[in-house]
C-alpha cells in the first residue's frame, strides 16, 4: 500500500492501541526524558503505565562480602523503591490512574524484554543513552537489543532529540 493510498483521513481512521506500556528506567535524565514522553503517550482511561527498574546482581569477589552485600541489596532495594513512587506519584499528578512499578534482579535487556512479555505489554518506551565508540562495543546497546528483540513496538527516547510530543 502506496502512503497516498492511505491519505491523511485513512491516518486518522487507524487506532492506536495503547493499553499497557512499559517503561525501563534506570533514573538517569535520559530514562527521566522517556518517562515523560511515555505520560504524553496515556490518553485513555484504561492505558495502564508500568515503571520498571531492574538491579544488576554483582559478582562479590570474597566470601565474607556476604553480609555487606546483603545489606547493600537491602539498601538499594528502598531507593530504588522510593525513586520509583516519586515517578509513580508524578504520573498520578498527571492524570495517569493506572500505574505499578516493579523492580527485577538480573540482566537489564533481558529482565526488560521478560517483562515486556510476562506484562503482555503494547509498547515499551526507554531511552538510549547514544554510547559510541569503544563503550558502544564494551557495554553494548540496551535499547538497540531490546529493539531488536522486544514482543512489541518500541519508542527509543534519545537524551538530546528536538522534541516531537
Amino acid at each position: 500500500m502506496k502512503a497516498q493510498d492511505i491519505g491523511h483521513a485513512g491516518l486518522g481512521e487507524l487506532p492506536l492501541q495503547r493499553q499497557k506500556i512499559l517503561v525501563p528506567t534506570d533514573f538517569s535524565p535520559a530514562s527521566k526524558k522517556a518517562f515523560c514522553y511515555a505520560l504524553r503517550l496515556v490518553r485513555e482511561p484504561c492505558c495502564g503505565l508500568t515503571l520498571l527498574h531492574v538491579l544488576e546482581p554483582e559478582t562479590p569477589l570474597l566470601l565474607g562480602a556476604r553480609v555487606a552485600r546483603a545489606a547493600f541489596w537491602e539498601q538499594a532495594l528502598a531507593e530504588t523503591e522510593r525513586r520509583l513512587q516519586m515517578l509513580a506519584d508524578s504520573a498520578k499528578a498527571a492524570g495517569v490512574s493506572c500505574i505499578t512499578s516493579i523492580v527485577r534482579a538480573g540482566s537489564v535487556t533481558h529482565e526488560i524484554l521478560e517483562s515486556a512479555k510476562e506484562l503482555d505489554s503494547d509498547l515499551i518506551v526507554l531511552a538510549a543513552h547514544g554510547l559510541t565508540g569503544w563503550k558502544y562495543f564494551t557495554i553494548g546497546s540496551t535499547a538497540e537489543a531490546v529493539a531488536r528483540a522486544a514482543p512489541c513496538s518500541v519508542l527509543v527516547v534519545r537524551e538530546k532529540e528536538h522534541g516531537f510530543l
